[in-house]
C-alpha cells in the first residue's frame, strides 16, 4: 500500500494505492491518522482512484478518517472511488454519511 498526502492550510489530500484489505487497514489508519493529528484540516479529500481492491476493512478506513475529521471539526470526501471499492461503500452505506464520487 502507498500512500501519498499533501497539506496545504488545513486542507489534506491523501492518495491511496494498492489493496485495501485486513493486512493493510491498521497500518492505513495509523498513517491517516498522523496526517490528521499533523494538519489539523478543516477540509480532507481521500482519492482512491489508484486502489486495485478493498473489503470491508477499508470502510474501516473511510470511518476512521471521518471521525478523526469529525473530532478536530473536519470533513471528509471520498473521490474517484472505482467500481468495486464503490460497491463496498454503498454495500456499507458510506455514501450516505460521507461525499463520494465514483471513478469515471
Amino acid at each position: 500500500m502507498r500512500i501519498k498526502r499533501i497539506i496545504e492550510e488545513r486542507k489534506l489530500e491523501i492518495w491511496l494505492e494498492g489493496e485495501i484489505d485486513h493486512h493493510a487497514a491498521h497500518d492505513i489508519l495509523v498513517e491517516l491518522s498522523d496526517a490528521v493529528d499533523e494538519a489539523l484540516p478543516l477540509f480532507c479529500t481521500l482519492d482512491l482512484s489508484a486502489i486495485t481492491f478493498m473489503d470491508s476493512s477499508g470502510i474501516a478506513v473511510i470511518l476512521g478518517l471521518h471521525r478523526r475529521l469529525h473530532e478536530i471539526g473536519g470533513i471528509l470526501e471520498v473521490h474517484n472511488a472505482p467500481k468495486q471499492a464503490n460497491r463496498v461503500i454503498k454495500a456499507a452505506g458510506i455514501d450516505r454519511i460521507i461525499p463520494v464520487s465514483v471513478a469515471v
